[in-house]
């Protein structure tokens, strides 16, 4: 049994210092892109040898794949998870996205959005890397349409609204944001898409009072 003990240990502590790992890779990604990223750059950042790094990734490219999932998991725990929060329908939509404007306001990542980066980063790049990305994009996307669903299923949205189309537009005003927010002043850029999505949704809503009138 203490032998156990002493394995779970550590294992968990393992898996500690892996995610510490990989939530530096996902900050230095975003400002030297993903294609930058290197084990031993990673070193160099976090202080520690290059050769400890090998135990986990054998490879730029294991290291790449891993340090998306990561940024996924980032983006499930600090955007997903609280809108999830939010009452089914149109409210948890706009959650979604007042927690994603949130996200880049806080500057949790040096470099803005990981994703945004990344995906123009290897838009026009071949292989495993690209591929992992554009999975996530797509499972990002029938995220939005299934909210959207849940709003018409709810009967707060008519029954004739075009799903991917209102997908569609709740990314297009997030993407204008985040690029934005790198070249100009981000608050206004923020402002504005929040305002966008709130009024696009409160014009289709049944009940336009179930979405704030002002930004919240």
């Amino acid at each position: 049994m203490f032998e156990t003990a002493v394995h779970d240990g550590r294992l968990a502590r393992g898996e500690r210092t892996r995610t510490a790992v990989l939530d530096a890779a996902v900050s230095l990604a975003t400002e030297a892109g993903l294609d930058g990223l290197s084990l031993a750059q990673l070193a160099q950042r976090l202080g520690v040898s290059k050769s400890g790094l090998f135990a986990h990734w054998r490879s730029k490219e294991e290291l790449q794949l891993a340090t998306i999932d990561r940024a996924r998991d980032q983006w499930a725990e600090r955007v997903v998870a609280p809108a999830m929060r939010a009452p089914r329908g149109v409210r948890r939509i706009y959650a979604l996205h007042e927690a994603r404007m949130g996200f880049y306001e806080k500057a949790v990542l040096p470099g803005g959005c990981f994703f945004a980066n990344a995906e123009f980063e290897y838009s026009v790049r071949p292989g495993v890397v690209r591929d992992r990305l554009v999975e996530l994009f797509r499972e990002w996307m029938c995220l939005l349409e299934r909210l959207v669903g849940d709003a018409v299923a709810a009967g707060e949205l008519p029954s004739d609204t075009d799903l991917p189309q209102l997908a569609f537009e709740i990314e297009a005003l997030g993407m204008v944001a985040v690029v934005q927010s790198r070249l100009l002043p981000p608050t206004p850029a923020y402002a504005y898409a929040r305002r966008a999505v709130r009024d696009r949704l409160r014009m289709l809503c049944r009940d336009p009072s179930l979405l704030p009138e002002v930004d919240a």
